[in-house]
């Protein structure tokens, strides 16, 4: 482990200090200190966007566009400032191509809404055996509707894509790709910009879930070429509760509005309506505004440590990681791309996913069980579910470590019992 460390240091990543800035992780657990490794499910919080929240309910709190006093201007900068952070930080080319919604769910929801009233019979779309439920159920919603069908891409035994098949199922019938960018339940990275590519050579549009992406290294639509890409301000260190749609402006404005409400119109009276321009005609209502100053403040923060840093660190934690709890008698590791997040799904012989997190969780470490909103995965490679440990750049080797001991103690118990 030791040089695996140093290699870490030579990373410039001064973990120490950032955890510093968690407050959660001086949590205690059964009196054990909080070894949280369930970031795949939501990250924990620092301090500055915890403040931030604080701050806007304090001193800008009102209702944002449209209002002529000072806090409502205030609260209006803060909102939009963010969509202007959120340009930047994915690197969009227009801050009219950023929508804010609840999560990524709601992202995707509000591109199918859009899609299912263009599809016909016949129609095809296009999503992979790897996908999270949100980017599953919404389409077949809607291919449902219009009687349109769900073509699903494989997944090899390591858990990859298979790209040739992938080739294949795209025809003059797919009328849009909805594809992870990385998987919430294996952690593997998938080539996105040449799916991208590969779609676009046949004029297919293209939506990425980058729920999983964004928090773990940089993501920038302008080099992926997609035409969506949908990810959730509670994965990537904001609060929860908030969410971005980016799409590409003409693509956004082929979709009707999602909802009907207040600030996405434009005049309205009993004989009919017009709508806001972009983004305002995407989203209806009063929006979570503090949430997105939050995420405003995520970004920030996720800005000054670098997300190539935190790439590079999450790289080593992640190989470190495998070898351990791969090397580990009785432990079978389910995804082992060698492009991977800090992802890692296992199963113990003969111990149930739930009752192997039960007892992680009495020695103060928390991962997920069970199947991950990724049922379908699950069926594909013969189980019912998996233990996930799911690691941020706030993660050190010392709790990779604990958590191997962890798992020795999970066969122990299951093995005397």
């Amino acid at each position: 482990m030791s040089e695996v460390i140093e290699h870490s240091k030579d990373l410039q990543l001064d973990v120490d200090s950032i955890r510093g800035d968690f407050p959660a992780l001086k949590s205690k657990v059964y009196d054990r200190t909080l070894v949280y490794l369930d970031n795949a499910a939501t990250t924990q919080k620092p301090r500055a966007v915890i403040d931030r929240i604080v701050r806007f309910y304090e001193a800008e709190n009102s209702n944002v566009h449209r209002g002529v006093h000072r806090l409502s201007q205030l609260a209006t900068d803060a909102y939009e400032g963010v969509r202007q952070s959120v340009r930047r930080f994915i690197n969009a080319g227009d801050p009219r191509e950023i929508i804010f919604t609840r999560g990524t769910t709601d992202a995707i929801n509000v591109v199918a809404a859009g899609f299912g009233r263009h599809l016909q019979a016949g129609d095809e779309i296009v999503v992979s055996e790897m996908e999270h439920h949100s980017n599953i159920v919404p389409w077949q919603m809607v291919a449902e509707r219009a009687g349109a069908s769900l073509k699903v891409v494989p997944v090899t035994d390591a858990g990859e894509l298979a790209i040739e098949e992938y080739r294949r199922l795209l025809s003059d019938r797919t009328s849009i790709v909805a594809l992870c960018h990385t998987s919430n339940a294996l952690g593997t990275q998938n080539p996105a910009k040449e799916l991208v590519r590969i779609a676009h050579d046949r004029g297919i549009p293209v939506l990425l879930d980058a729920a999983q992406a964004l928090p773990h290294g940089p993501v920038d639509v302008a080099d992926l070429g997609c035409d969506f890409l949908c990810f959730s301000g509670h994965k990537m260190f904001g609060p929860t509760g908030t969410g971005v749609l980016y799409g590409k402006l003409d693509q956004l404005e082929s979709l009707p509005p999602y909802q009907g409400g207040g600030d996405m119109i434009d005049e309205v009276s009993f004989s009919g309506t017009t709508y806001d321009e972009l983004p305002h005609r995407l989203e209806a209502g009063t929006p979570n505004v503090a949430g997105i100053v939050g995420l405003g403040a995520a970004i920030e923060y996720l800005e000054g440590i670098g997300p190539e840093a935190i790439r590079e660190y999450e790289s080593e934690l992640t190989r470190y990681a495998m070898k351990c709890v791969g090397s580990i008698d009785g432990v079978t590791i389910v995804g082992t791309a060698p492009d991977k997040a800090p992802v890692i799904s296992f199963v113990v012989d003969g111990v149930h996913a739930y009752d192997g997190g039960s007892v992680l969780d009495r020695l103060g470490i928390a991962v997920r069980t069970g199947h991950h909103c990724t049922q379908p995965l699950m069926k594909r490679f013969g189980i019912p579910g998996t233990i996930r440990a799911s690691f941020a750049f706030y993660n050190t080797f010392s709790e990779v470590d604990a958590l191997v001991e962890g798992i020795a103690k999970v066969r122990q118990v299951f093995r005397n019992g």
